[in-house]
């Protein structure tokens, strides 16, 4: 089946996508060099012939004044598709991913692009996965109010700073109270269940700010989070270094995030430790979802093994195709699976959380409707992600799903690169 790609692309990082014919795998084009610092993939997809629903962008026009505004100063902004009959009263607020900025030369280059600047932004885009307005493509959600709140800060959405001379304004934090308070005069101060959610970047932001979300209701209200693909490991990479740690250094440092981070982690951890989700999540009050691939495809291109911790090249087919992979890598990526569960041991003790970890070379797969729910979903004994998220959503079931370690899942959409 012909499939029409909506690509997001990261901060100087331009995909050529195509389906290559084989079911399950989808090939993109991308500039290598900038791929250490920049997301891989933020896409949604939708089948053709399902014309999308295209939904129109709305800026926050009192941010400026609460100098709630993006890297360049411009208003930040976000897409609102109201909701009807049943979801009337229910909120879905979907935080855009989209990398970091760790220094002055990458967020003056990310301020010229739509991720640090509403100037270049989509004056629309496609609501698909989680975001579709259709109940035979998002079953649970497909009536709520749903909002995609659009990044342009870098440090997903926890900085508060600025660098007067590279005329950089770091003000993640401001704008995510700012769009808050915007969505609650716009009738979120009445809903009675709400889901903040969010992708790689967006999905990091999730777990910092869930129970600042749930802050923002009465006890009645039904509020829950769902983090998808943004378990960030502070793992060791190729070359025995620290390259993420190192990149998260730098954007916590620059852009103030500290004071924005959960205090139950800084009062004993350095501030770099609890921009990391594993020194987050066991902490988090509000009941979470975490929804990650066990061989997460930006973690091993960006993470693992950059071509940083590579010169050397011996990673660079696998980094792109699993395929490729030689056996000792394959047992390397084995090792950032078992880290991966270590890391959501304590956390999988909650009954209020929920886990799907399945055993795919993927990354963001709520926002596709090929991996949030179609015929050939990626399942987890034979539930796909969609069905797992509203179970746990709407307790009609406990879900803590693992996969077993690959090769052994056949409904993977992995992502294979060129």
């Amino acid at each position: 089946m012909a499939r029409l790609f909506w690509v997001g692309i990261a901060i100087g990082l331009v995909f050529c996508n195509w389906v290559d014919g084989f079911v399950g795998y989808e090939q993109y084009h991308f500039n290598e060099t900038e791929l250490s610092l920049l997301e891989a993939h933020e896409a949604s997809l939708s089948y053709e012939g399902t014309d999308p629903l295209l939904v129109g962008l709305t800026l926050i026009e009192d941010a400026a004044a609460k100098g709630a505004v993006c890297l360049d100063g411009t208003l930040p902004g976000y897409h609102l598709h109201r909701g009807y009959g049943s979801g009337a009263d229910s909120w879905l607020i979907n935080l855009e991913g989209g990398g970091w900025c760790n220094n002055i030369r990458t967020c003056v280059y990310r301020k010229k692009t739509r991720r640090g600047s509403s100037a270049f932004m989509e004056k629309e885009i496609a609501f698909t996965g989680i975001l579709s307005n259709k109940a035979e493509e998002n079953p649970d959600f497909f009536n709520w109010n749903r909002v995609k709140l659009r990044y342009c800060d870098g440090a997903s959405f926890a900085g508060d700073g600025e660098d007067q001379t590279a005329e950089l304004q770091f003000r993640g934090q401001r704008i995510w109270a700012a769009a808050m308070e915007d969505l609650t005069s716009k009738g979120m101060r009445l809903a009675n269940q709400a889901l903040l959610s969010g992708c790689s970047a967006g999905g990091l932001a999730t777990i910092i700010h869930c129970d600042e979300f749930r802050s923002l209701f009465p006890s009645s209200t039904k509020v829950k989070c769902l983090s998808d693909a943004g378990l960030f490991l502070d793992s060791i990479d190729v070359s025995g270094g620290h390259t993420l740690r190192n990149l998260y250094s730098g954007v916590v440092g620059l852009q103030g995030a500290q004071k924005n981070l959960p205090q139950i982690c800084t009062n004993h951890l350095d501030p770099t430790s609890c921009f990391f989700p594993q020194n987050l999540i066991a902490s988090v009050k509000t009941p979470l979802f975490i929804l990650n691939a066990a061989y997460d495809s930006w973690q091993i291109q960006s993470s693992l093994a950059p071509p940083s911790a590579d010169p050397h090249g011996y990673w660079h087919e696998c980094r792109l195709n699993h395929a490729k992979c030689t056996s000792s890598q394959i047992q390397f990526l084995q090792g950032f699976r078992n880290h991966m569960l270590h890391a959501i041991k304590d956390f999988s003790r909650s009954n209020g959380n929920g886990l799907f970890i399945n055993s795919c070379f993927a990354h963001c797969q709520t926002e596709r409707q090929d991996t949030w729910f179609a015929d050939n979903s990626p399942v987890i004994r034979d539930k796909a992600i969609a069905l797992a998220v509203g179970d746990w959503y709407f307790d009609r079931a406990g879900v803590k799903a693992i996969d077993c370690p690959y090769p052994c899942d056949n409904t993977c959409h992995h992502l294979v690169f060129k």
